[in-house]
C-alpha cells in the first residue's frame, strides 16, 4: 500500500479536478479521510482475521462496494438537507473518486495480495500489470530507510503526477474562471 501520506495526496489532486471553486475546507479533509479509511482494514490484524479474507487487508475496504457506500454516507452525513444542494452530486463525486483512489493506488504497488475492487461479490483479488509503486510497510518499519525508499517511489508515482494535476487545474480555472467551477 502506499503511505497515508499519499493517499491524502491523491485525495488533494482529485479535489483540485472535482470540487467546486469556494467549497471551503470540510470537503477537502472528509475526502482526505476517504482515501485513508479503507486501510482501517488492519486492524483485522489484531483480531486473528487472515490477510486474504474478505475482511483482511486490502479486502472489502478496498472494494467498489465501499467506496460507493462510503461515500454517500459522507455526503449524507457531512451536509445537511438544503446544504450544497446543487453541488452535492459533484462532492459525492469526489468523495467516490477519493475512496476508490485506494485500491486504484494499492493496484500499483509491488507487495501484498492485490485488491478485491469485487469485494463481496468475488474474493479474486488485482493488481495492475505495471506495478511500480513500492509497497509501505503496513505496522513497523516506516520510519526507516525501507520507508525512505517508499516515499520515493511515491514522490516518482503518485506525487507528481498529482502536482501535475493540480497545477492544470488550477491553469484551467484562471484561464476559463466562469466555466470551471
Amino acid at each position: 500500500m502506499p503511505s497515508v501520506f499519499t493517499h491524502a495526496v491523491a485525495a488533494v489532486a482529485l479535489g483540485a479536478a472535482l470540487l467546486p471553486r469556494g467549497t471551503g475546507p470540510r470537503p477537502w479533509f472528509l475526502g482526505m479521510v476517504c482515501a485513508v479509511l479503507p486501510d482501517i482494514d488492519v486492524v483485522s490484524f489484531a483480531f486473528g482475521v487472515p490477510y486474504s479474507a474478505m475482511f483482511g487487508h486490502r479486502g472489502l475496504s478496498h472494494s467498489i462496494l465501499f467506496a460507493l457506500l462510503l461515500s454517500t454516507l459522507v455526503t449524507a452525513l457531512a451536509f445537511r438537507a438544503g446544504q450544497w444542494t446543487g453541488e452535492r452530486p459533484r462532492i459525492w463525486v469526489f468523495f467516490f473518486a477519493a475512496t476508490t483512489s485506494h485500491g486504484i493506488l494499492d493496484a500499483f504497488t509491488n507487495g501484498g495480495l492485490g485488491i478485491a475492487f469485487f469485494a463481496p461479490f468475488s474474493a479474486t483479488r488485482y493488481f495492475f500489470p505495471v506495478t511500480p509503486i513500492e509497497v509501505s510497510p503496513i505496522v513497523h518499519g516506516f520510519f526507516s530507510e525501507r520507508g525512505v525508499r517508499v516515499l520515493a517511489s511515491e514522490m516518482v508515482w503518485v506525487w507528481a503526477p498529482a502536482l501535475v494535476l493540480v497545477a492544470v487545474c488550477i491553469g484551467v480555472r484562471r484561464l476559463y474562471p466562469r466555466h470551471a467551477s
